[in-house]
Protein backbone atom coordinates (compact mmCIF):
# COMPACT_ATOMS: atom_id res chain seq x y z
CA UNK A 1 0.00 0.00 0.00
CA UNK A 2 1.36 3.40 -0.97
CA UNK A 3 1.89 5.95 1.74
CA UNK A 4 0.58 9.48 1.22
CA UNK A 5 3.86 11.36 1.56
CA UNK A 6 3.38 15.10 0.96
CA UNK A 7 4.91 16.32 -2.30
CA UNK A 8 6.98 18.90 -0.46
CA UNK A 9 8.61 16.12 1.56
CA UNK A 10 9.28 14.12 -1.60
CA UNK A 11 10.92 17.17 -3.22
CA UNK A 12 13.21 17.55 -0.21
CA UNK A 13 14.14 13.85 -0.30
CA UNK A 14 14.98 14.01 -4.00
CA UNK A 15 17.00 17.20 -3.56
CA UNK A 16 19.09 15.62 -0.80
CA UNK A 17 19.63 12.42 -2.79
CA UNK A 18 20.78 14.43 -5.84
CA UNK A 19 23.16 16.47 -3.72
CA UNK A 20 24.54 13.45 -1.85
CA UNK A 21 24.84 11.13 -4.84
CA UNK A 22 25.44 13.17 -8.01
CA UNK A 23 26.25 11.67 -11.40
CA UNK A 24 24.95 8.23 -10.48
CA UNK A 25 25.08 5.17 -12.72
CA UNK A 26 25.01 1.40 -12.39
CA UNK A 27 28.05 -0.12 -10.70
CA UNK A 28 28.04 -3.03 -13.16
CA UNK A 29 30.75 -2.63 -15.80
CA UNK A 30 29.40 -2.95 -19.33
CA UNK A 31 29.93 -1.58 -22.83
CA UNK A 32 26.58 -2.44 -24.40
CA UNK A 33 23.05 -3.70 -23.55
CA UNK A 34 24.06 -7.36 -23.89
CA UNK A 35 26.87 -7.05 -21.36
CA UNK A 36 24.57 -5.24 -18.95
CA UNK A 37 21.92 -7.95 -19.36
CA UNK A 38 24.45 -10.70 -18.63
CA UNK A 39 25.91 -8.76 -15.68
CA UNK A 40 22.50 -8.16 -14.17
CA UNK A 41 21.61 -11.85 -14.34
CA UNK A 42 24.93 -12.66 -12.65
CA UNK A 43 24.32 -10.04 -9.93
CA UNK A 44 21.50 -12.02 -8.31
CA UNK A 45 22.68 -12.98 -4.81
CA UNK A 46 26.14 -11.66 -5.68
CA UNK A 47 27.99 -8.40 -5.17
CA UNK A 48 28.60 -6.04 -8.08
CA UNK A 49 32.31 -6.14 -7.25
CA UNK A 50 32.44 -9.91 -7.75
CA UNK A 51 30.36 -9.70 -10.94
CA UNK A 52 32.75 -7.10 -12.38
CA UNK A 53 35.71 -9.34 -11.59
CA UNK A 54 34.04 -12.25 -13.38
CA UNK A 55 32.85 -10.31 -16.41
CA UNK A 56 36.25 -8.77 -17.05
CA UNK A 57 37.40 -12.19 -18.20
CA UNK A 58 34.01 -13.43 -19.40
CA UNK A 59 33.47 -10.56 -21.83
CA UNK A 60 36.95 -10.99 -23.28
CA UNK A 61 36.04 -14.56 -24.28
CA UNK A 62 32.36 -14.21 -25.15
CA UNK A 63 31.45 -11.01 -26.98
CA UNK A 64 28.21 -11.54 -28.89
CA UNK A 65 24.74 -12.97 -28.36
CA UNK A 66 25.74 -15.85 -30.62
CA UNK A 67 28.83 -16.52 -28.47
CA UNK A 68 26.72 -16.84 -25.32
CA UNK A 69 24.03 -18.91 -27.05
CA UNK A 70 26.64 -21.29 -28.47
CA UNK A 71 29.05 -21.76 -25.57
CA UNK A 72 28.77 -25.15 -23.85
CA UNK A 73 26.88 -25.14 -20.57
CA UNK A 74 29.79 -26.66 -18.57
CA UNK A 75 32.20 -24.03 -19.93
CA UNK A 76 29.86 -21.16 -19.10
CA UNK A 77 29.19 -22.58 -15.64
CA UNK A 78 32.91 -22.72 -14.96
CA UNK A 79 33.43 -19.11 -16.10
CA UNK A 80 30.71 -17.75 -13.80
CA UNK A 81 31.03 -20.22 -10.93
CA UNK A 82 32.19 -17.67 -8.34
CA UNK A 83 29.01 -15.57 -8.71
CA UNK A 84 26.98 -18.32 -7.01
CA UNK A 85 23.92 -20.20 -8.28
CA UNK A 86 26.01 -20.59 -11.42
CA UNK A 87 24.13 -23.55 -12.89
CA UNK A 88 20.80 -21.73 -12.96
CA UNK A 89 22.43 -18.49 -14.13
CA UNK A 90 24.23 -20.27 -16.97
CA UNK A 91 20.98 -21.91 -18.16
CA UNK A 92 19.17 -18.57 -18.09
CA UNK A 93 21.95 -16.76 -19.94
CA UNK A 94 22.07 -19.34 -22.73
CA UNK A 95 18.27 -19.55 -23.04
CA UNK A 96 17.97 -15.77 -22.96
CA UNK A 97 20.55 -15.33 -25.72
CA UNK A 98 18.96 -18.02 -27.87
CA UNK A 99 15.65 -16.16 -27.61
CA UNK A 100 17.31 -12.86 -28.48
CA UNK A 101 18.78 -14.46 -31.59
CA UNK A 102 15.57 -16.19 -32.58
CA UNK A 103 12.99 -13.53 -31.75
CA UNK A 104 14.86 -10.21 -31.77
CA UNK A 105 17.43 -10.50 -34.52
CA UNK A 106 20.31 -10.73 -32.07
CA UNK A 107 19.58 -7.36 -30.44
CA UNK A 108 18.58 -6.87 -26.80
CA UNK A 109 15.00 -5.53 -26.88
CA UNK A 110 14.37 -2.00 -25.65
CA UNK A 111 10.92 -2.45 -24.12
CA UNK A 112 9.60 -3.94 -20.90
CA UNK A 113 7.12 -6.35 -22.50
CA UNK A 114 9.76 -8.07 -24.62
CA UNK A 115 12.44 -8.11 -21.93
CA UNK A 116 10.34 -9.82 -19.26
CA UNK A 117 9.48 -12.60 -21.70
CA UNK A 118 13.16 -13.56 -21.88
CA UNK A 119 14.33 -16.40 -19.59
CA UNK A 120 15.73 -15.13 -16.30
CA UNK A 121 14.58 -11.53 -16.82
CA UNK A 122 12.12 -9.96 -14.39
CA UNK A 123 11.00 -6.36 -14.02
CA UNK A 124 13.99 -5.42 -11.89
CA UNK A 125 16.51 -6.62 -14.47
CA UNK A 126 14.45 -5.12 -17.29
CA UNK A 127 14.39 -1.72 -15.60
CA UNK A 128 18.17 -1.83 -15.11
CA UNK A 129 18.66 -2.49 -18.83
CA UNK A 130 16.06 0.03 -19.99
CA UNK A 131 17.40 2.81 -17.77
CA UNK A 132 21.14 2.31 -18.09
CA UNK A 133 21.32 1.18 -21.73
CA UNK A 134 18.40 2.94 -23.39
CA UNK A 135 17.62 5.89 -21.09
CA UNK A 136 14.02 4.69 -20.69
CA UNK A 137 12.64 5.65 -17.25
CA UNK A 138 11.94 2.90 -14.76
CA UNK A 139 12.41 2.21 -11.06
CA UNK A 140 14.68 -0.67 -10.06
CA UNK A 141 13.46 -2.37 -6.89
CA UNK A 142 16.36 -4.38 -5.50
CA UNK A 143 16.87 -5.27 -1.83
CA UNK A 144 18.19 -1.78 -1.06
CA UNK A 145 15.34 0.10 -2.73
CA UNK A 146 12.81 -2.22 -1.10
CA UNK A 147 14.27 -1.67 2.37
CA UNK A 148 14.67 2.10 2.03
CA UNK A 149 11.22 2.61 0.53
CA UNK A 150 9.66 0.90 3.53
CA UNK A 151 11.84 2.74 6.06
CA UNK A 152 11.37 6.18 4.55
CA UNK A 153 7.64 5.64 4.29
CA UNK A 154 6.96 5.41 0.55
CA UNK A 155 5.20 2.06 0.89
CA UNK A 156 4.04 -0.65 3.27
CA UNK A 157 4.17 -3.32 0.56
CA UNK A 158 6.60 -6.23 0.59
CA UNK A 159 6.18 -7.39 -2.99
CA UNK A 160 8.79 -5.72 -5.25
CA UNK A 161 6.35 -5.12 -8.10
CA UNK A 162 3.83 -3.41 -5.81
CA UNK A 163 6.66 -1.33 -4.34
CA UNK A 164 7.75 -0.37 -7.85
CA UNK A 165 4.29 0.92 -8.71
CA UNK A 166 3.98 2.78 -5.39
CA UNK A 167 7.27 4.53 -6.12
CA UNK A 168 6.23 5.30 -9.69
CA UNK A 169 3.14 7.01 -8.31
CA UNK A 170 5.16 9.08 -5.83
CA UNK A 171 8.33 9.99 -7.77
CA UNK A 172 8.29 12.18 -10.91
CA UNK A 173 9.02 10.08 -13.99
CA UNK A 174 12.01 12.22 -14.99
CA UNK A 175 13.72 11.19 -11.73
CA UNK A 176 13.07 7.44 -11.85
CA UNK A 177 16.45 6.32 -13.22
CA UNK A 178 18.62 8.48 -10.95
CA UNK A 179 16.34 7.86 -7.95
CA UNK A 180 16.92 4.11 -8.28
CA UNK A 181 20.71 4.50 -8.36
CA UNK A 182 20.67 7.01 -5.51
CA UNK A 183 18.58 4.77 -3.28
CA UNK A 184 20.88 1.82 -4.01
CA UNK A 185 23.96 3.86 -3.15
CA UNK A 186 22.32 5.19 0.01
CA UNK A 187 21.42 1.65 1.05
CA UNK A 188 25.01 0.59 0.65
CA UNK A 189 26.57 3.66 2.26
CA UNK A 190 24.32 4.45 5.23
CA UNK A 191 20.91 2.77 5.36
CA UNK A 192 22.27 -0.75 5.69
CA UNK A 193 20.10 -3.74 6.51
CA UNK A 194 21.35 -4.57 9.99
CA UNK A 195 22.76 -1.35 11.40
CA UNK A 196 21.47 1.74 9.60
CA UNK A 197 23.62 4.77 10.43
CA UNK A 198 20.70 7.09 11.17
CA UNK A 199 22.68 9.77 13.07
CA UNK A 200 24.78 10.36 9.93
CA UNK A 201 21.90 10.19 7.46
CA UNK A 202 20.93 13.39 5.61
CA UNK A 203 17.40 11.99 5.20
CA UNK A 204 16.87 11.30 8.87
CA UNK A 205 14.35 14.09 9.51
CA UNK A 206 12.37 13.07 6.40
CA UNK A 207 12.35 9.33 7.14
CA UNK A 208 9.77 7.47 9.20
CA UNK A 209 12.39 5.04 10.48
CA UNK A 210 15.02 7.71 11.10
CA UNK A 211 12.65 9.96 13.02
CA UNK A 212 11.89 7.08 15.38
CA UNK A 213 15.48 5.88 15.72
CA UNK A 214 17.15 6.28 19.09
Amino acid sequence: MAQKIPQERIKKILKILRRTYPNVKTALHHRNPLELLISTILSAQCTDKRVNQVTETLFSKLRTVRDFAGVSLPDLEEMIRSTGFYRNKAKNIKACCRDILKKHGGKVPDNMEALVRLPGIGRKTANVILGSSFGIPGIVVDTHVKRLSQRIGFTTEKDPIKIEFDLMAAIPKKDWIDFSHQMIQHGRALCTARKPRCPECPLRDLCDYGCNAA
